[in-house]
């Protein structure tokens, strides 16, 4: 797909692609396509985070499904947490595939962790489009807007200046602006049948992810078995309500890693996993590394001031 994304597990027999946490990798990607480049692996499969593609200019009798020809000008939003069906994005031709990490959308960890259900500028890819692609219509005024910022973001990303990840991610927001606008329709059917359960779910994790915090008290708080609970939220997301309390652990995690000095004890009390040992596992198979090594390896490109310690104080490790 790209190496921005690696294969995290299966599901149902389905791999299933995260974007990568580790320093080196920027919140946003750009693919060029081209004849021999594709942009989506061969087989059926699962990502964890959104996909856009921009067609410049479609191969001849390129088909996106039966009955479907791609067009220039065509922008193919591919929805998180559906299975994806290759041929439905087969040989597409010349252009542009973006993958971004939507937590990089929010400046800061409180960004949109259950990314495209709570970002208002990701409501287009919270579609159930069979196949797991919404196709969309570039207007030809917008189309060299559109190539032009995918040039910029790559540009960005090469040269790696100074502020390069704020500029990338700059030019992302605009061009997410432009897909709402593009997919109005989608985007109020949406709205019209927003998931009530779903949110307090994870209002629940935004508000107690940094106390202990188990299932069972999720699905009291939301007046649920654990396990119907479970099932839901799976059958909706990809993901288990444990999954998604770890996903906002860890993302907090890494902002304090990034941000601040404080020792690793002290940050996995802070995000509710008082267990120094058991933070340690859980953030090494969650990101490929160990929070000292992620630490380190983000130091390289981001100054981190002090913080204020809000509880007692902790001997630094050294």
């Amino acid at each position: 797909m790209t190496q921005s994304a690696k294969q995290e597990r299966y599901r149902a027999g389905v791999p299933v692609y995260g974007y990568r946490t580790d320093p080196q990798t920027p919140p946003v990607s750009v693919l060029r396509l081209g004849e021999h480049v594709h942009p989506v692996p061969g087989q059926r499969h699962i990502h964890d985070f959104p996909v856009l593609l921009y067609i410049e200019q479609a191969v001849a009798a390129a088909a996106a499904g039966p009955g479907l020809p791609v067009r220039d000008g065509d922008a193919y939003v591919l929805a998180p947490g559906q299975v994806v069906d290759p041929a439905v994005v087969a040989p597409i031709g010349e252009g542009y595939a973006v993958f971004f990490d939507p937590v990089a959308l929010g400046g800061d960890d409180r960004a949109p962790w259950p990314s495209w259900r709570t970002h208002p500028l990701l409501s287009p890819f919270l579609h159930d489009v069979p196949g797991g692609v919404l196709r969309l219509r570039v207007p030809p005024a917008r189309r060299p807007v559109w190539a032009a910022t995918m040039r910029e973001i790559g540009q960005e990303l090469a040269e790696r200046q100074e502020g390069h990840r704020q500029a990338a991610l700059a030019h992302l927001t605009l061009l997410l602006v432009d897909v709402g606008r593009l997919a109005v329709d989608v985007v109020d059917d949406l709205h019209r049948s927003s998931e009530p359960l779903l949110a307090e779910v994870f209002d629940v994790i935004e508000r107690r992810f940094a106390e202990p915090l188990s299932l069972r008290e999720v699905a009291a708080s939301v007046g649920m078995s654990p396990g119907h609970l479970t099932t839901v939220v799976r059958r909706r997301t990809g993901r288990t309500v444990v999954d998604w309390i770890t996903e906002r652990r860890m993302v907090h995690a890494r902002s304090l890693l990034a941000g601040t000095d404080l020792p690793v004890a002290e940050i996995a009390r802070r995000v509710g996993m008082p267990d120094p040992g058991y933070f340690a596992r859980i953030f090494r198979r969650a990101n490929g590394v160990s929070a000292r090594v992620w630490r380190r390896e983000s130091a390289r490109d981001t100054p981190r001031p002090a913080a204020k310690s809000t509880g007692p104080r902790t001997r630094r490790t050294p």
